[in-house]
């Protein structure tokens, strides 16, 4: 088979540094799946769906596994791809990468500065109720940036505790629930049993059948960032290896941790009496007796908004980063430290979170707009994950020999793209049931608008220009080499 250089200029410059090793890379993966949404944002699925939100969780989560199964064999079908824009930019062409790269910029921007507004204006304002909301907004800006600036190491580092408390919240809730089922608990005429999934008013379809299509639009926000270990693949330690089993193990984490959660949540508590107002995890351990129990979860909902503020500005950078060595971004965010660090484009992400800090100061509260933002945020992501799902049809078809020399192929990958891709239009559907999320609907295309201006604008480029020729001959060369393997076969 022929050389072919990927979508990224001749001239190679800095690399990043593999330094996540396969316990970060592990806990990167749970903590991606598990999002602050289950902590506080599940009453209200809870309340709107009934028990059928565990169906909910569990097929959003079945549908994105195969994205993420896309996802690993395109990135480890080349060792020079630095994540999901490469692979995008490579098969498709150089505007799939800088739509791709720059969208999936806008999405963790978007996600980072609800966050930082939630921490400040709620969680940090629990213990604190006095302090101006501009000071823990700043301090957690600054936090974010300290813990990035000297290695990806200590983003590694942050994120594995961060998960690590998730998870242990996570556990200690199951055991505490299934204590209280076995030993009968009550509360206000109601008796802990699993039967309570189906005894409520409507049964296990409790919310009806608008109810449960009112769930999807609500828990698909707590999946975004499910694809962040596709953004760490250029600094990970052995991903032939580590990003695999980090993949592999996303099914039984949504199982254990959504599906496990929320199943005992609404066994000892009936679900009609969750509401949208009140943290599930709240509710249970108060009832266990625990009388710290809101601020415990208050300091767990931190902690998990922290981590996804993280994320965000972890995995911005390196999109910047990576766009810039591409040329679709100032070279300027091309630059690394000493080590490996991309400080510039980091910088630029700490920058633009700042805004968070605008915002609060005219008065945006923890409610203002928050479901048109997590609406919007929810369609980028959704936008990338298709991408992703594209690529993989597109590579299936000029590669077939990388494909049938792949170790990690994606089951049923004749067919499975079309399917997750037909779940997302239910899931576009979904969101125009809502008056808010249908604002968010609607006010998402202006982004594409904006990006679709600037990449016209970068077209003139002389060096695109290159790229666009270069990968034109590419795919011709594929399709030669892809007739003759086939032919041979």
């Amino acid at each position: 088979m022929a050389n072919i250089e990927t979508n990224r200029p001749a001239e190679t410059g800095p690399e990043l540094k593999r330094a996540l090793s396969n316990r970060h890379i592990q806990l990167l993966a749970i903590g991606g799946a598990i999002g602050t949404g289950l902590f506080m944002g599940s009453g209200k699925t809870i309340s709107v769906a009934g028990p059928s939100v565990i169906l909910v969780y569990m097929v959003i989560g079945f549908m994105l596994y195969f994205v993420m199964r896309a996802m690993g064999e395109l990135l480890l079908s080349r060792t020079e791809y630095r994540n999901f824009s490469d692979f995008a930019g490579d098969i498709l062409g150089p505007w799939a990468a800088f739509f791709t790269g720059w969208t999936y910029w806008f999405c963790w921007i978007v996600t980072g500065v609800a966050d930082v507004i939630v921490i400040a204006s709620v969680y940090v304002t629990y213990w604190l109720p006095t302090i101006p909301l501009w000071i823990p907004a700043l301090a957690v800006i600054v936090l974010l940036i300290l813990l990035n600036l000297p290695s990806v190491r200590g983003f590694g580092e942050t994120e594995f505790w961060f998960a690590l408390i998730k998870i242990i919240a996570i556990v200690v809730l199951i055991i505490v629930g299934l204590i209280m089922i076995v030993t009968g608990f009550e509360h206000d005429g109601a008796q802990a049993s699993f039967l309570n999934l189906f005894n409520g008013e409507g049964g296990f379809f409790g919310g009806g059948l608008m109810g449960f299509v009112m769930g999807f639009q609500i828990a698909v926000f707590a999946f975004v960032g499910i694809e962040l270990v596709g953004t760490a693949a250029a600094e990970t330690k052995n991903p032939e290896h580590n990003l695999p089993k980090a993949i592999n193990a996303i099914p039984v984490r949504i199982l254990l941790f959504y599906v496990g959660s929320l199943v005992i949540l609404m066994s000892v508590v009936p679900w009609d009496r969750f509401t949208a107002d009140e943290s599930p995890f709240v509710m249970l351990f108060s009832l266990a007796g625990l009388g710290a129990a809101a601020h415990l979860v208050n300091a767990v909902v931190l902690t998990s908004a922290t981590s996804s503020a993280n994320s965000g500005i972890y995995s911005t950078s390196r999109m910047v980063f990576g766009l810039a060595t591409d040329g679709d971004a100032p070279k300027i965010f091309a630059k690394l430290t000493k080590r490996q660090v991309p400080r510039n484009a980091l910088f630029l992400s700490g920058v633009i979170l700042l805004s968070s800090i605008v915002l609060l100061v005219f008065g945006l509260d923890k409610s203002a707009g928050f479901s048109v933002v997590t609406t919007i945020s929810s369609l980028c992501f959704m936008f990338v994950w298709t991408i992703i799902l594209v690529s993989y049809l597109v590579y299936r078809k000029r590669r077939p020999e990388a494909h049938d020399k792949s170790v990690f192929k994606m089951p049923g990958g004749l067919f499975m793209p079309y399917v997750v891709m037909a779940f997302f239009v239910f899931l576009l559907w979904a969101f125009t049931r809502d008056a808010d999320t249908l604002v968010g609907l609607l006010a998402t295309p202006i982004w594409f608008i904006i990006i679709g201006i600037g990449y016209l604008l970068l077209r003139n480029n002389p060096q695109h220009a290159k790229l666009r020729q270069a990968h034109e001959a590419r795919v011709a060369e594929e399709k030669r080499e892809a007739a003759a393997y086939l032919a041979s076969k």
